[in-house]
């Protein structure tokens, strides 16, 4: 777990980002980037599309850096989970793009939010991001891909690597948590 200073040093430079510093900018990749390309390339399994949502993602902390917020949670659960959901989101597009076989389809871009996003803005959003943050991480990307991404049960274990019934495993256990976190 990271110490307040580097936590304060992220939120300022978020700050700055915000009003389109691109010095730090510069210093906030230099800091995040290798952790967050590691979850990029855990969830994706291919350099090459680690190497796309890592760059997603930092785009997205540039034109959203303004939208942090310290009851969000810190600043580095808040862009992991912006290149987590950049990774997932184009693991799916691609599974799509190679089911269709249309290239048509690889330069369409969906800039609608997500469900998740879109749930995420109701009430009660901070106790469920609170309570996702709780899981492990295997059951958080189980239950994340499955339910907002649409993936099956075989689906989530090619991408995870991962036998199927411990994948449904994750996902049960997981929503267990999650049912008795929310309760509280």
């Amino acid at each position: 777990m990271m110490d307040e200073a580097p936590q304060d040093d992220l939120m300022r430079l978020l700050g700055r980002v915000a009003n389109q510093d691109r010095t730090a900018f510069q210093h906030l990749y230099q800091q995040m980037s290798a952790r967050m390309f590691g979850l990029c390339q855990r969830l994706a399994g291919q350099q090459e599309l680690a190497e796309e949502a890592l760059q997603d993602a930092f785009i997205r902390i540039w034109h959203h850096a303004s939208e942090y917020h310290s009851e969000r949670g810190s600043p580095v659960t808040w862009m992991m989970t912006i290149a987590r959901y950049r990774t997932l989101d184009l693991m799916r597009a691609r599974k799509v793009r190679r089911s269709a076989g249309e290239s048509a389809l690889e330069q369409l871009e969906d800039e609608r939010s997500s469900p998740l996003e879109e749930s995420m803005k109701m009430d009660g959003s901070e106790a469920l991001t609170g309570c996702l943050e709780e899981l492990s991480e295997s059951q958080r990307d189980s239950i994340l891909l499955s339910y907002y991404r649409g993936f099956t049960h075989e689906e989530l274990s090619s991408a995870l690597s991962t036998p199927i019934g411990t994948v449904k495993s994750w996902i049960r256990r997981g929503l267990l948590a999650l049912k008795r976190c929310l309760e509280r």
